[in-house]
């Protein structure tokens, strides 16, 4: 077959080029989306919607203590035979050092959602260009981790049967944990897997890390985290292994991020662009069509 031709304005014929995919096809969710302003009253909403679907979701998933328990001698038998089953130990040793546990036990109770909200506020104050990415990643991250708790049910170690693990919270008669003591019947017991402490905590030390200009606050944006797995260990409210599943879902969380807006959250510009220089630009990007006459 001869190639398609179209006549220019001169009259002259010419080959057309041979029809091809769009290439933008393929790159569809690579494209570089510009964030929009974020609106506080929405944000404020969202977030707190969000919280509440989360928490009714993840109490509303069967507890299933049976399952739950046999999948937690699992874990902890997988950890002995790596040779890293520690939890017990640490527990034992925090356990021995009354302030110390007691620190905890409200760290695990607090720091969990004040530190995780006031990344937030900071990023929607100081950075609204990168706020709308880095708060997809985090209610991404947190969706995945409802996924973990209704397929893979876990008890945690101080709830497991024939170990030596301590509740520190009953021991020491602190509020440290919706999931001990009179707040128990409020939460899933058995919701271990993933760890949100892990995961909420990384997404805000990777946050801070790389958006803070101040050495020491970049310093304690990488201790968070690893505090975080000391105490989440320490109060034998999970296994170190919930904290890779932790870590796993918020990469889920970064690369749903990527793949939606075409670069990490912290690539993206540190103010959102002012819809007059967007619309300059896609005037300038728009190719002129010839006037006919």
């Amino acid at each position: 077959m001869g190639e398609p031709t179209v006549t220019t304005l001169e009259g002259r014929a010419e080959a057309a080029a041979p029809p091809v995919a769009d290439e933008t096809t393929g790159r569809r969710f690579l494209r570089r989306r510009t964030p929009g302003r974020p609106r506080l009253w929405f944000e404020i909403l969202l977030i707190a919607v969000s919280y509440w679907t989360y928490s009714l979701i993840r109490n509303a998933v069967p507890e299933q203590r049976a399952e739950a328990l046999r999948n937690a001698d699992g874990i902890w038998g997988l950890e002995q035979r790596l040779g890293l089953a520690f939890e017990e130990s640490v527990n034992h040793a925090v356990n021995s050092v009354t302030w110390l546990v007691v620190g905890m036990n409200y760290y695990y109770a607090t720091l969990h959602f004040v530190v995780t909200l006031g990344v937030l506020v900071w990023l929607y104050r100081s950075h609204p260009g990168r706020y709308a990415a880095t708060r997809l990643v985090l209610f991404t991250t947190t969706g995945f981790a409802l996924v973990g708790y209704y397929l893979y049910p876990l008890a945690p170690p101080r709830l497991m049967n024939g170990q030596d693990f301590i509740d520190t919270v009953l021991v020491h008669q602190t509020w440290g944990s919706m999931a001990s003591g009179d707040l128990k019947n409020m939460s899933n017991q058995y919701a271990a897997m993933p760890s949100m402490h892990i995961g909420w905590s990384v997404w805000a030390g990777v946050t801070i890390f790389a958006l803070a200009t101040v050495p020491w606050a970049r310093v304690l944006g990488l201790l968070y985290p690893a505090a975080t797995l000391v105490v989440i260990v320490a109060t034998a409210n999970h296994f170190w292994l919930d904290a890779v599943g932790g870590v796993i879902c918020l990469g889920v969380g970064y690369g749903i991020a990527l793949l939606w807006y075409g670069r990490q959250p912290y690539a993206l510009p540190r103010q959102v662009p002012e819809r007059e220089k967007r619309k300059r630009k896609r005037e300038r990007e728009r190719i002129p069509v010839p006037k006919q006459g």
